[in-house]
Formats: C-alpha cells, structure tokens, sequence
C-alpha cells in the first residue's frame, strides 16, 4: 500500500490544497493499492506559478547543462527500473515482463534520448542574412494517459527540459504512482525547483485547470480524441498552443505474396500488446479476398496463445472493462463473425479482463471497423485489390499508425505512401523511439520523440543582419 499525501511542486512535497484523496486499484483483483491527493485548481496554480518562475533561470542554462541533468535523470530512471516496472504491473495490470521490457525500458531509452539531443540540437541557425534562434516556448502543462504511464511522461518531459521548457505534468488518476516515481527521480536528479511540476488530480478539475491556465504556453496532452478537442478548443479560445497525440484505428494491410504466417502472428501480438490499450494498434487486417479464410485461421489459432492473467493482463478499470465488452456485443450485433474470444468473462479471475477477441466478416462501415475500441480485439477485413485496401485503410476519421507485409520491400513502401497516417511500420519494422509519431487527421496534432519531438516545445525567432 503506497500511500502517498504531497504533491511535487516548486522542488518540494507539499500537501494538497484541496484535501481529497484517490484511491489507486489493481485492475488484476480489485484491490486498492495506493493513494494520491486529489489536487485542485489552486494547487495547479502553484504548480503553473512555480514553473513560471523557474523558466527564465532554466531557459538560460546552457543545452550542455540540461544535458547533464537529463542524463542524470536517465541513470535514476536506470537504477529503478525494476521497482517502475512493478509499480506499472500493480496499477495498470500489466504483465511484469511487458513492464519491465516497455513501459521501463521504453522511457529509458526515450529519456537517453533526449539528453543527447540536448547535447547536439543546434538551437541557432543562418539562414541568408538571418541568424535563426530556437527558444523554449515557456511553461508546458503536461496531461499524460494510463495506458502508457511512464512513456508518456517522458516523452513529453524530457524534450521540453531539453529545449529549456519548464514543465507542471498532470498524470493520469488511474496510474498516479509511477508519476510520483518519476517526480522522485527529478528530484534526485538535481533538476532545480519549479522546473518540473506534479500535480495529481481528476481530468475534470486540475486536467481542466491546466489546460485553461493562463500561465501555460503550451498544452501537451494524449489521451481521446473527444478531450482533445475539447483541449484545443480550451487553449484556442487564448490563442495557445498545442501537440494531441490522440486515438487510433491503424490498419495492417497483408498484401499478396507477403509472408502470411509472419504478418498475422506478428498483426495479433500488436493487437494483444498492452491488453490493446494501444493508440497505435493495428487493429484493423485487411486480407485479399485469395487469403482471407487462412488469415482468419491464423489468426484464431495466434489469439489462442494470449491467455487472460497470464500473457494477457486486465484493462485498466470496470468502466474499460464493460466498453471493450460493449463494442464487442455490438459487432455480433452488426453481423460480425466471432472466431476466438467474444464478450463473455473469461474466467481469469476477479480482475477486469477481457478474452483476445477476433471478428472475422467484417465490413468496413461496421462500429468495430470504425471506432477506436481500446483493448484486445482484432477486426479482418476483406479487400479484392490494392485500390481496395488503400480505400478501406484511409476510411477512418483517424490516421495514427499502421504497417503494410509485401513480398517486396519496394511495393511495400509504395502503397505505404498511399496511407494517410503519421507512422507505417513496414514488413515488421522495428520500434524507433528517435522517429517521429503522430498522427494525421484526428489522431493529432505535432509529434513526439527524436528531433521532431523537440521541435514542438521551440518557438523560433530570426535576427536579421
């Protein structure tokens, strides 16, 4: 029981104004395991007023001196890395080895990242008669999602204090402990008060707070795409920026010739991944009409494999739970064939678990084609030739991610450049935490990780000569 009764704000703990308290429960049993305190609009304000005060000291420190802090940042996230993956495994279900390997040594990565392009970044440039300056945009009010807790904290951290941005992070009231983690390692980090900020609270109260806060320069927030308009239209109203990294409803397109076996395993283990609580999941397979009634056989003896409390963990609440079992009850309804899975309990205990679902007959107008979903379910869909599947991948409001299978690397990559969407993995393309991920359409706005990610957090001034 981690029972937590201070905020992180201004380089000290200090209790909440508000007094309330959240109670943080693991999805694997139902029991209460921590909790945080419930913050209110005047504790957001602290935390905005401290990182304000911060800036001017911050943004003048040297890109060698924030590397440093960054790299030390790194190496306390390095020397925690198994309580991180445990306190992820305890709050979002996750199973320890997914834990250990992703949502630990992703953000690892991701914070080494960032403290070499601080090292490295040229944040002036000469462009004709023009000296070209790349400064910090300011205070960065930070609302970071359960599904990916650490990552996301990083991802956005980490390039806004590379790029001399001060930070007030409001993490998610599902998974608030590894953010208190995290606030921990800043601290130890020698990262100077008020540059980073931690407030914990509900999204309709210091998320809110946040977002509209006359303090903050730019709003960096993942989540739905419902509250992300819902951002934009707050920060647009006082003409602020802001990067959304938002839903998903990615297609997997196995093209003729490609390597069938290879592309469905791999397909599903995307779609299962996380209990897919994946923006980016590829939840969608498009099959040629020739090799759809194999695919739809792989594919279930694939799901087989992704046992409920063991390879699969929990979703992250009741209210997950029932969505996803909704969405699924809605596909049969809609004439969907189910192949494994279905909404039924599976049996894995008193945890809020969902059975590895796949839907076979699915047509492209059906809700499962068309909305995110959120957890483990795959959709397959049929299509007759390229034009076909090109139409039926870009048919979403959505354009996150995806990945095409050819039998050839070259025909791959071209009908990759028909997708409208900000990532395509191609014939299994790894995981490149310096690329730029972000999405087209309603799946977003700005990118994150690498260079580009850094980008986000600078305004540009030109010095004419």
């Amino acid at each position: 029981m981690k029972q937590h009764d201070a905020m992180y704000i201004d380089g000290s703990w200090r209790p909440a104004e508000g007094g309330g308290v959240i109670e943080v429960v693991n999805p694997a049993d139902g029991r209460v395991i921590g909790t945080v305190p419930a913050g209110s609009a005047q504790d957001v304000d602290a935390a905005v007023r401290a990182a304000r005060a911060a800036l001017p000291g911050w943004a003048a420190t040297p890109p060698e001196e924030r590397a440093e802090r960054l790299a030390a940042l790194h190496d306390q996230l390095v020397a925690r890395t198994g309580e991180i993956a445990e306190t992820v495994t305890a709050e979002l279900g996750s199973p320890l080895a997914f834990s250990t390997a992703v949502h630990a040594g992703v953000p690892v990565a991701v914070c080494g990242s960032y403290a070499e392009l601080a090292r490295t970044y040229s944040f002036e440039e000469t462009i004709g008669n023009s000296t070209v300056l790349h400064e910090p945009v300011g205070v960065v009010g930070a609302i970071t999602p359960w599904n990916y807790p650490l990552h996301q904290i990083v991802a956005k951290a980490a390039p806004a204090l590379a790029a001399g941005c001060t930070v007030a992070l409001k993490p998610a009231e599902d998974t608030p402990l590894v953010a208190q983690l995290f606030a921990e390692c800043v601290d130890a980090a020698g990262i100077p008060a008020g540059v980073f900020n931690l407030v914990t609270g509900l999204g309709p109260v210091a998320g809110q707070a946040l977002a509209e806060h006359d303090g903050v320069d730019l709003v960096s927030f993942t989540g739905s795409t419902a509250v992300g308009k819902r951002i934009g239209a707050l920060a647009g109203a006082a003409v602020k920026r802001v990067a959304l990294e938002l839903g998903g409803k990615s297609a997997n397109v196995i093209l003729p010739g490609a390597d069938l076996p290879k592309a469905v395993a791999v397909g599903v283990a995307n779609v299962m991944a996380n209990s897919g609580q994946t923006c980016s999941a590829w939840t969608r397979m498009l099959v040629h009409r020739d090799h759809y009634a194999e695919a739809v056989e792989l594919a279930t003896a694939a799901a087989a494999k992704y046992v409920p409390g063991e390879k699969l963990g929990p979703l992250v609440n009741a209210a997950q739970r029932d969505r996803v079992r909704g969405y699924i009850e809605q596909g049969i309804a809609q004439g969907a064939r189910v192949v494994a899975g279905g909404p039924e309990a599976p049996g894995a205990g008193p945890g809020y678990y969902v059975a590895p679902t796949v839907f076979a007959d699915v047509t492209p107008e059906m809700t499962i084609a068309q909305e995110e979903i959120f957890g483990p379910v795959l959709s397959i869909l049929e299509y007759e030739d390229e034009d076909d599947a090109a139409r039926i991948a870009n048919d979403t409001v959505y354009g996150l991610a995806g990945a095409v299978w050819a039998a050839d690397e070259a025909e791959a990559v071209a009908f990759a450049r028909r997708l409208h969407t900000g990532q395509v993995d191609i014939n299994g393309g790894r995981f490149n935490p310096l690329a730029p991920f972000g999405g087209y359409k309603q799946s977003g706005i700005g990118r994150e990780l690498g260079p580009h990610g850094l980008t986000e957090y600078l305004q540009t001034k030109s010095l004419q000569f």
